[in-house]
């Protein structure tokens, strides 16, 4: 190595002198000095410049890379929310985003959505811009949501859909739910969780009793709930027969 690189890299780890000569780059080194100085010996046989040998016949002719570097497009004149609106919407999506494992109030709210829980009209006065608002209707149960929830937590919500279920209206944002519930539940399930999926297989049935017309919308996602319980979880003393 000449002595300009020298300068410009300062050695870390001390290496005795020694004749190139008395290096075998062919045998392995048998103590740390002896492979430092085979370190040392081939980076001084390489090349200061190394130029690559590029064929220009093997490039693609009118290569094109388009790089954006701009924003979002500007919103139309009176599309955008207001900035005010926006903080709301910021404030109440970190509120419900990660609900305490024992909030059940938050876990409905994230469920079902705020118009429910709190019994409000999706069209209330001051609901500016009120297009696709979680907070406001529930969020779905995405894969990237119940994919992340252990069992202890899956028992826990579904606990608390149940006791909604219970006390109020078999909405549809439930019965997703419900359905995504189920479907992480591990098996053999655990004492806890098999009480729950009893307790709704009977409450379904209680809901779907008092039901005025086959034609009712409820009538599809009550029945599948039903038979989830009583066939696919073995709870045949409570599953449907022809």
């Amino acid at each position: 190595m000449n002595s300009d690189v020298e300068e410009l890299m300062p050695k870390l780890l001390p290496v005795d002198p020694c004749d190139p000569e008395d290096v075998d780059l062919s045998e392995p080194p048998r103590t740390p000095q002896e492979y430092l100085r085979q370190v040392q010996l081939e980076a001084s046989l390489c090349p200061d410049v190394v130029v690559a040998q590029i064929d220009p016949k093997k490039i693609k002719k009118k290569q094109t890379v388009n790089i954006s570097f701009t924003g979002c497009q500007a919103a139309p004149v009176g599309f955008s929310p207001s900035f005010r609106w926006q903080q709301q919407q910021v404030s109440n999506f970190s509120a419900i985003r990660q609900p305490e494992l024992e909030d059940e109030e938050g876990w409905k709210k994230f469920c079902l959505g705020e118009d429910i829980c709190c019994n409000t009209s999706p069209t209330a006065a001051g609901s500016e811009h009120p297009g696709l608002d979680y907070t406001k209707i529930g969020f779905p149960p995405f894969l990237s949501i119940v994919s992340r929830l252990n069992q202890a937590t899956v028992s826990a919500v579904l606990e608390y859909l149940i006791n909604w279920c219970e006390e109020k209206e078999f909405v549809p944002q439930l019965g997703r739910w419900l359905y995504a519930l189920l479907g992480c539940l591990e098996k053999p399930l655990l004492p806890e969780a098999h009480s729950l999926i009893r307790q709704l297989a009977r409450r379904c049935s209680q809901v779907r009793a008092g039901l005025e017309s086959k034609e009712d919308e409820k009538l599809s996602a009550l029945n599948l709930m039903i038979c989830l319980v009583g066939r696919y979880f073995e709870q045949s003393d409570l599953a449907d027969n022809e």
